[in-house]
Formats: structure tokens, sequence, C-alpha cells
């Protein structure tokens, strides 16, 4: 299906969550609404409609020799799959070369087309760790990301200052504790 008839196809279902609330879609605020929402929502979701590990081979290049490479504090928006309401925070990478290594916005590049799906933070640690240690064949790949959750702020438990940490690693970071540390150290 091409983009323009998902979008309208997303409209309608807008207009109809907000006349199912209670709402008039067709009042002066809410005229152009259902469209607005659709596009933002298409946008937000165009992890769908991306390769993440093509992502990372449109710019591998051969190793120079650094010891551990760390992208940190890459910021992210997604979606939780149980609510669909967003989650959003930073994701921080690191990586062992093995021969190769990756253009930097390339990894940022990989968390945005893996975030922008309905997702778990759980998962999108694993994914992001995964990809770019299959599609580099990196020594090691250690990620950390920290996230706020709607889903915990605004409904539930209305937890307000609540914010969640998850870890993966792949390769040496999983057997070598002194690697581990030099990853936390260079995010201080």
């Amino acid at each position: 299906m091409d983009e323009q008839k998902v979008i309208a196809e997303l409209a309608s279902h807008f207009d109809a969550i907000i006349r199912l609330i209670g709402e008039n879609p067709e009042r002066e605020g809410l005229i152009k609404t259902p469209m607005r929402a659709a596009k933002a929502f298409y946008y937000a979701t165009q992890g769908y409609r991306q390769n993440p590990p093509e992502l990372l081979e449109q710019a591998i290049f051969e190793d120079g020799g650094s010891r551990l490479v760390v992208v940190k504090d890459i910021e992210f928006y997604s979606f939780c799959e149980h609510h669909i309401l967003p989650f959003f925070g930073t994701i921080s990478i690191g990586y062992i070369p093995n021969g190769k290594m990756v253009g930097l916005s390339k990894l940022a590049r990989l968390v945005d087309s893996l975030a922008r799906r309905l997702q778990v933070q759980e998962r999108l640690t694993a994914e992001v760790c995964r990809t770019v240690y299959e599609t580099l064949g990196a020594k090691g790949v250690i990620v950390k990301c920290t996230a706020q959750h709607l889903c915990m702020k605004m409904r539930g438990v209305e937890k307000q200052d609540s914010a969640t940490t998850t870890i993966h690693d792949a390769g040496v970071f999983s057997t070598d504790a002194t690697l581990r540390n030099d990853f936390f150290e260079s995010l201080k």
C-alpha cells in the first residue's frame, strides 16, 4: 500500500477514535487533527519501513585500530507496544572493532530505525546490540539504554521521576569485566 493511502487510512481511524472518546472531530480545533495525527504516527513508526543492518552497511570502513569505540547519549523516541504511549531516552553503544568500523552517524540512524516501532525497552536494547555485533562482526558490543515511559507517568502507577535502565552485551563484553568497566567509565 502506498504512503498516501496508508496515511488516509490511519486518519480515518484517528477520526473514529476521536468520536469514540466522545469528542467531535469536526469542531474547529480538531478538523485537521485526524490527518495530522496520521502523518505524525506514520513518521514516528518509520522503522518498519527501514532495514537496520542496511543502515550500518552504508558506511563500514576498515578499522583504524581503536580498542574501544563509544557513542553515548543517542536520544530516541519510541512507543510502548503495550499501551501505544511514548517512551524516550538515550542509548549509549560501545564496541570493539574486529577489522571494521562504522560511520558514527549510522549508529544513531540504527537506534532511530529500531526505536521507531512499537517496542519494549528491553528488546530495543538487545536489538541494537545484536545488529551492531552481527553487522560489523565486532569482537564485542555493549549497549546501555535509559528511558522514561509515559505509560508509567501518565497512567497506572503515575510515578513521575521513574526511569528504567537496560543493558545488553555480546562477545568479549560478556566475559571481560575490565572492558565493561571501561565502557561505563567512558559514560561518566
